[in-house]
């Protein structure tokens, strides 16, 4: 397999990217292609579909053995269902596919790039091809989804605590410095998915996440997620 482009966003780590792309995400992901396949001729004519389909790699999969079954994470990480019922990573060829939402065809200094929203990649994810969504046959209204129809998957309700929203807030003066800041708009459509690993219910329990050049830490109560901190890391390449 050949990689023709690189995924860029703001996920330098795992943790708090999408499960599964959604659909109304505003998450953008800029797809740049490599030298030998930035060529403007390659993209004629795409900016024509509104969505497209990503062929992808498990880059940070290291696991040589694979297993029969997994425990996937929607099952509250108990139940084993076989590795071809799942879209789990651990599977013979760490191969994923994703359908995005097409945004932009970006002149740049590296080439012509996409500009896609609804990724559930991790920055650096190694892009192997690109294809149009096209509606009448990819579409399956009627499709049943096995194990999925039986879960439910509520959103959570982000609440930003005073200090927080303050401080991000805040945030804004430093945008000089060359910060790209995160908009509580982009935060709350990561954290409504509920980033947490589903067998993890601990109320008290503070997590971290990092996305662009933001560390931000929250708490979940029920179907409550508050955002007790906010701080500015080390600028990402995004």
């Amino acid at each position: 397999m050949i990689t023709i482009a690189y995924a860029r966003n703001g996920f330098a780590d795992k943790f708090g990217i999408p499960r599964q792309p959604l659909r109304d995400s505003i998450i953008e992901t800029k797809i740049v292609f490599t030298e030998e396949y930035r060529v403007a001729e390659a993209l004629r004519g795409i900016e024509g579909f509104s969505h497209l389909w990503l062929l992808w790699g498990f880059n940070n999969n290291n696991r040589k053995e694979w297993s029969p079954t997994v425990r996937p994470p929607r099952l509250g990480g108990n139940r084993r269902v076989g590795v071809f019922a799942t879209r789990s990573p651990i599977r013979p060829n760490p191969i994923g596919l994703t359908a995005v939402r097409l945004l932009e065809v970006r002149k740049t200094d590296e080439g012509q790039v996409l500009i896609v929203a609804g990724a559930d990649l991790q920055d650096g994810t190694p892009i192997y091809d690109i294809k149009p969504y096209i509606a009448y046959s990819d579409a399956i209204p009627d499709a049943k989804c096995g194990f999925v129809d039986e879960v439910d998957f509520p959103m959570l309700d982000v609440v930003w605590g005073n200090d927080a929203r303050n401080n991000h807030d805040s945030m804004g003066i430093q945008n000089n410095r060359g910060y790209s800041l995160v908009s509580r708009e982009e935060w709350e459509d990561i954290l409504r998915q509920d980033p947490r690993p589903a067998y993890q219910d601990d109320p008290n329990r503070i997590y971290h996440i990092t996305y662009k050049n933001e560390e931000l830490s929250f708490r979940v109560e029920g179907k409550k997620l508050i955002v007790t901190e906010v701080s500015c890391v080390k600028y990402h390449r995004y």
